[in-house]
């Protein structure tokens, strides 16, 4: 292959053959992991697993624990190896967390299960890279925030998936996973081109995993973006833990409502990822978009444990999770854009490997805290428990708004 007809030559036009594949690959594996959300809790809180909200919030942060140990590994190999292998045998791996969690008769097979996908769920920086490979700096935010709507109709789709498959029996969402997981391996087996030509690949020898980490943080730019990003991960994974059970015991939803609920997000988060995110950035600059995302984020999660049928009711509780939607549509391409923008083009994988597992660790971190605040003496959740959870949340949202204030004054990032 010529350069002139290689995935880098094609740069200046923005929506490639590439682009357009990366983007459906990433929409149907977004997909497999939205329909466990809204079904995972009612899965294990049943008779049969007997499962406490603080095991709910272990089963969410088993997975991202995995992922923050491999997604760096992953993101090396990809430098490496390329992207095209990578992908393909990480989806492969988590067809079959899937499948073991569906095919699950006791609590730990259901840890084993989300576990194993963990392992190889960690793809989402090989993913980023590659759509960093085949764009330019000045259309690298376009091209996060179409990242971003990829999540955005994963979340859509798979939601509202995972609740209307669980009338057929709450297992069923997650053999559909599986199965979708797996012939989306397939078909990008045989239809994604590869996007790091071999001169660009990195073949020195890897160094250990946190002298990486550490020679990456030594970057004031890049350490601060990581802690943001962080910050802002755990913030919405306590609320994604959390969401569920407090549906349920306010307003009494089931599998399929949540769904249907995630499923409003992930509109409000197509549009504003897929269509408004890279005009607003052209504008205003990432780094304000960060700051502006925060605020809203926070003053989201402060007001939802006030929202019952008493208070509010359905329709202010759309309003509310709306605020996540545009907060979150905001700020998490934000700093994925400009991560990707400070790093060198050799270690583009690396780097936002390194990023994404500083927010696997967030994603353990996050339903780790909800599942302990969201826990009474009874082994259960009350008001007071939902309070805090949620004013948790809140709380580490205005400490990155203030943050990404001061690191948008300062370094005046926005043009990079």
């Amino acid at each position: 292959m010529s350069r002139k007809s290689s995935p880098r030559g094609e740069k200046d036009r923005f929506f490639t053959k590439p682009i357009a594949i990366i983007f459906t690959t990433v929409f149907i594996d977004l997909v497999g992991f939205g329909i466990v959300i809204p079904a995972l809790p009612f899965y294990v809180e049943g008779d049969y697993f007997a499962a406490t909200p603080l095991d709910i919030g272990l089963l969410f942060a088993s997975y991202s624990a995995m992922q923050f140990i491999f997604s760096p590994i992953l993101g090396s190999l990809s430098d490496k190896y390329g992207r095209r292998p990578v992908l393909f045998l990480s989806l492969l791996g988590s067809a079959v967390g899937y499948m073991f969690m569906g095919f699950a008769t006791a609590l730990w097979m259901v840890y084993l299960g989300r576990i194993i996908a963990g392992v190889t769920g960690g793809n989402i920086s090989t993913a980023q890279a590659y759509i960093a490979d085949v764009t330019t700096r000045k259309n690298r935010a376009k091209g996060m925030g179409l990242f971003g709507a990829a999540f955005g109709l994963g979340f859509v789709f798979g939601p509202a998936i995972g609740g209307i498959l669980s009338r057929y029996g709450i297992h069923v969402p997650f053999l559909f996973a599986a199965g979708l997981t797996f012939v989306n391996a397939i078909a990008l087996y045989f239809v994604l081109p590869e996007s790091l030509k071999k001169e660009d690949r990195e073949t020195g020898r890897s160094k250990n995993r946190f002298a990486e980490m550490f020679e990456s943080l030594k970057d004031p730019r890049f350490s601060t973006l990581s802690l943001l990003y962080f910050l802002l991960v755990t913030a919405f994974s306590i609320m994604t833990a959390s969401f569920v059970l407090y549906t349920l015991d306010r307003f009494g939803y089931d599998a399929e409502a949540n769904g249907y609920l995630f499923a409003y997000i992930g509109i409000l988060a197509v549009i504003l990822q897929g269509w408004l995110f890279g005009k607003l950035a052209h504008r205003f600059g990432e780094a304000w978009l960060v700051v502006v995302g925060s605020f809203i984020l926070g003053g989201g999660f402060f007001v939802l444990p006030y929202i019952g049928p008493d208070f509010g009711g359905l329709p202010l509780l759309l309003v509310v999770i709306g605020l996540f939607a545009i907060g979150n549509a905001l700020s998490s391409p934000a700093l994925t854009s400009l991560a990707s923008k400070v790093a060198s083009d050799r270690e583009q994988g690396k780097a936002l490997g390194l990023m994404q597992s500083g927010a696997s660790l967030a994603r353990a971190i996050g339903p780790a805290i909800a599942g302990v605040l969201l826990n009474n003496a009874m082994g259960s959740l009350d008001d007071f428990t939902i309070l805090r959870t949620f004013w948790t949340a809140a709380a580490l949202m205005f400490l990155t708004f203030v943050l990404a204030a001061v690191f948008a004054g300062r370094m005046k990032l926005q043009k990079v």
